[in-house]
């Protein structure tokens, strides 16, 4: 048998009438609240407090301008009498010449001697040295060193050197050498050489050569 709940406990009879009282309450506060009067009395001054009020002022900044110092108080003029005299100064203008003093002051020193120039050396020239007797004399000249013939060097030996206006070598070096005693001997046999001086002009000047000088073992 089904259970079924009793009149009192079931809230669904009653729910239309607190849903209608829960209205009616609604509408009545809603009412009350519009009728109400909102309005502010304006009788009634609100006074707030004044707020100080700053006011900011800009501030100039001072140029100080340096002023130029016076010039100076121009001199008081002298007044010069009229009848004052001005006296003219003596001059002694008599001269007198000791011949006496004259003679005892020392010589002038003797006038400079011109240094000649050093004569240009020339690379070429119109008629260019000649070795007296050729290279062939000169290789005959020729000593051997011991020290190269034994460690059996060969080769040749240049040379640079200046023929000067009277045929001679002067200042021989050696560009390129072999060692063991050859440019030592290269160099003694090319200024034991003589040489036909170089003309330029018709005038024998210095002039500037090379020669290569041959080491050969037989």
């Amino acid at each position: 048998m089904a259970l079924r709940k009793t009149e009192k406990a079931d809230l669904r009879i009653r729910y239309p009438l607190y849903v209608e009282i829960g209205m009616t309450l609604s509408l009545a506060l809603l009412i009350i609240a519009f009728r109400l009067d909102m309005s502010v009395d304006s009788s009634k001054d609100i006074q707030l407090a004044e707020q100080e009020i700053v006011q900011m002022e800009d501030i100039l900044q001072t140029e100080q301008v340096e002023k130029p110092p016076p010039p100076p108080r121009p001199p008081v003029p002298v007044e010069v009498p009229n009848d004052a005299i001005l006296e003219d100064d003596e001059l002694d203008l008599d001269v007198f010449l000791d011949l006496d003093e004259v003679a005892d002051l020392p010589p002038p020193p003797p006038p400079a001697v011109k240094e000649e120039p050093e004569p240009e050396i020339f690379m070429l020239v119109e008629e260019m040295p000649e070795l007296i007797g050729g290279l062939g004399g000169l290789q005959k000249r020729i000593k051997y060193p011991e020290i190269a013939k034994k460690a059996g060097v060969e080769g040749k030996v240049f040379l640079q050197f200046v023929v000067d206006e009277k045929g001679n070598v002067v200042d021989p070096i050696v560009t390129r050498g072999i060692g063991a005693g050859c440019d030592e001997a290269a160099i003694k046999a090319i200024l034991e050489a003589k040489f036909t001086p170089g003309k330029q002009r018709g005038k024998p000047v210095k002039v500037k050569m090379s020669l290569p000088v041959t080491f050969r073992l037989r």
